[in-house]
Parts: C-alpha cells; sequence; structure tokens
C-alpha cells in the first residue's frame, strides 16, 4: 500500500467561515482526510500528516519556506510515495516556485493543492483537489514539484510548480506560463499536454545530487516593481543605509517599459536602471524575450542602460529565485551570474523552457 505524507499549512482549505469572515482553524486538516477518506473507501493510501504552521497565505513570509522545507526533511521524503501539501491561494504560485527550487533533487512527487472555498461550501473542491493529487502521484509517480487545481471547468489541471502564475482577479483561475498546464487527471489517470514547452514524462528523472549550497536561504531585500503609465521613479530612493540588494522590474507583454526621457528622469526606467547601477543595486527585468526574438527600440534601450533580462521565467518564479540568490551567503558573490544561468527546477533539462 502506497503511504504518502501530507503536509498542513493552512490556507483556505484549512479554514472555516463564520458568519462572513474566514480564518483558519487546525480541526479543519482532519476534516479533510476524513472526506476524501469517504469518498476513497478501502482504495485509499496510507495517510501521514503534519501541520508545520497553520496561516493564511496572505501573512506567508519567505522564511516559512525554510520551515516548511525542513519540516519536510525531518520527515525523511524518500520513505513515501510522495507528498501532498495544502496551501492558500493567494500565494500558492511564489511557494510553488520556491519549492520548486528548494526540491529540485526530488525523488518523489511533491504536489500542492488548495481551495477557493472552505471545505463545508458546497463550491469548494478541496477534496477533488486532495483526490486527483493522491491518484496523480500514486499512478504516474513522476519527481517534482507541482500544483493540482480544478478550475471552475472541472478541469483538474497538474502545472510545474515553476510555471504557475499568480491566481487572476475576478476569476480565481490559474494558468501556467505559455498558456499550457503540464498536464490533467481525467478519470484517476493522467494525461499530459504534449507541447514543445512541456518536459516529456521520461526527462522528469531525478538528479543524482543537489545543486543548492547547504546555507540556501531567503531574503526579503528584493524590490518588486511593476510598470504602469506614469510611473515615477524618483519615488525610489535608496541610500546605503537603506537599499535593496536588488530590483525585479516586471515588463508589459512586448517586454518593454517606459523610457520617456524628461529633465528630471523620473519616467524613465533607464535613468533609473542608471541610478540603481551608481549604487551598487542589479535591476533585473522580467519576462524578457529570447536572445533571438525581436525587440522594440525601448527594449534595447532598457539593456543598453544595463539592465539584466531574464528570459523564460515568470515573474512570480524570478522574485523567488532572486529572493533565494542574494539570501545565500554562499551565493551571493555570484548572485547574478546564478540567477541567469541555472535551471534549478524539478525539470532540470536542456529542452525545457522555463528557468
Amino acid at each position: 500500500m502506497d503511504q504518502l505524507l501530507l503536509v498542513f499549512t493552512g490556507g483556505t482549505i484549512g479554514s472555516i467561515a463564520t458568519g462572513r469572515q474566514i480564518d483558519v482553524r487546525s480541526s479543519v486538516s482532519s476534516e479533510l482526510v476524513d472526506r476524501y477518506l469517504q469518498r476513497a473507501g478501502e482504495h485509499a493510501p496510507q495517510l501521514t500528516t503534519m501541520q508545520p504552521f497553520n496561516i493564511l497565505s496572505e501573512n506567508l513570509l519567505p522564511q516559512d519556506w525554510i520551515v516548511l522545507k525542513e519540516s519536510i526533511a525531518d520527515q525523511q521524503p524518500e520513505r513515501y510515495s510522495g507528498i501532498i501539501i495544502t496551501h492558500g491561494t493567494d500565494t500558492l504560485a511564489y511557494s510553488a516556485a520556491a519549492l520548486s527550487y528548494l526540491f529540485h533533487d526530488t525523488r518523489v512527487p511533491i504536489v500542492m493543492i488548495a481551495s477557493n472555498y472552505p471545505l463545508a461550501d458546497p463550491r469548494s473542491r478541496g477534496v477533488q483537489n486532495l483526490e486527483a493529487a493522491i491518484a496523480f502521484i500514486c499512478n504516474e509517480r513522476l519527481p517534482g514539484v507541482f500544483v493540482c487545481f480544478e478550475n471552475k471547468q472541472g478541469e483538474a489541471l497538474l502545472h510545474l510548480g515553476s510555471r504557475i502564475r499568480q491566481s487572476a482577479p475576478f476569476t480565481d483561475e490559474y494558468e501556467s506560463a505559455y498558456g499550457l498546464p503540464f498536464g490533467q487527471m481525467k478519470d484517476g489517470c493522467f494525461h499530459p499536454v504534449e507541447h514543445a514547452v512541456n518536459p516529456k514524462l521520461e526527462q522528469l528523472t531525478p538528479l543524482s545530487r543537489s545543486l543548492l549550497p547547504q546555507d540556501a536561504a531567503f531574503t526579503t531585500d528584493v524590490v518588486y516593481i511593476q510598470p504602469y503609465p506614469g510611473l515615477d521613479y524618483s519615488y525610489y530612493s535608496f541610500d546605503q543605509a537603506n537599499r535593496p540588494q536588488a530590483i525585479l522590474h516586471d515588463l508589459y507583454h512586448s517586454a518593454t517599459a517606459g523610457t520617456r526621457s524628461d529633465r528630471e528622469g523620473r519616467y524613465s526606467l533607464p535613468a533609473f536602471i542608471h541610478r540603481c547601477r551608481q549604487a551598487g543595486i542589479p535591476v533585473y527585468l522580467c519576462p524578457f524575450k529570447e536572445e533571438n526574438a525581436q525587440l522594440y527600440a525601448t527594449s534595447s534601450v532598457l539593456l543598453e542602460a544595463g539592465a539584466i533580462p531574464l528570459r523564460g521565467i515568470t515573474s512570480e518564479a524570478a522574485l523567488v529565485k532572486l529572493m533565494l540568490a542574494y539570501g545565500t551567503p554562499s551565493l551571493h558573490p555570484i548572485a547574478a551570474t546564478w540567477v541567469q544561468h541555472t535551471t534549478l527546477l524539478h525539470e532540470h533539462i536542456a529542452a525545457s523552457a522555463a528557468r
């Protein structure tokens, strides 16, 4: 019989609604298991449970990823057929990216699940997501970090942890980079989405050793900026005592941002990049076009100003990767090079489009 480790961290899937307020409650974790066992009956695998912390995911901090990683490592993951982590929806994409880096060498499947509604709500798909995740682990046994989440069309989609994007406002739906999930669960069977940007199943093989140093940690000294018309960079003023280690600047879909010059350089990203470089603060751009792609003149100006482009990676994964690179003491001297050239993901294959 398969034995799975079920890790509870809180979130809506671990919450209860009282009136118009939703908040976490430890007892809901056992309710999730009970509801699943009622559906699975004698076909259920053996479940071992643990709860490293119990919070709404909007309150999650990067150091919680290390707590989660160490808690799982203490349980000797190789003893299990797979690991399932319940999580809140708000920061699921960031945690999925973090765990993809931290467990890039995993030999067992790690699947994250969530729910947009508490279990008692008829609209909740928490139990169904758990059921699909268990079927995926037991039937496929693919090493890596994944997210299993049923959309409003009733499709139980599997996303690579390094590619899932933040849940969309208004629809509360998830999508992956390139608009393609890794696959879908149907009647307990996994159906991969075959496409050039997705790794083939046979390519998901565990590494022989970890590529992360022992002192891996995350820092919050990374500033994330999103472009919008009229973004005034004069509001970002850093001095030697109060400055980030790096800046991630998101881009419009065309890999562009404002370069319009003015006397003070208030609305010019190139001027801001120049000012940051003088202060010793690297500025990363994401998501950027591939090297052989045509660029708008504004994109070229950003590169000429000294920005570091990050290609083939989501903003969520890029932000987490920067937090890891600049938060790990042994990586800090080579952080810029590490961020650009490593592929510390569970898909770790040369043919993969993800970084």
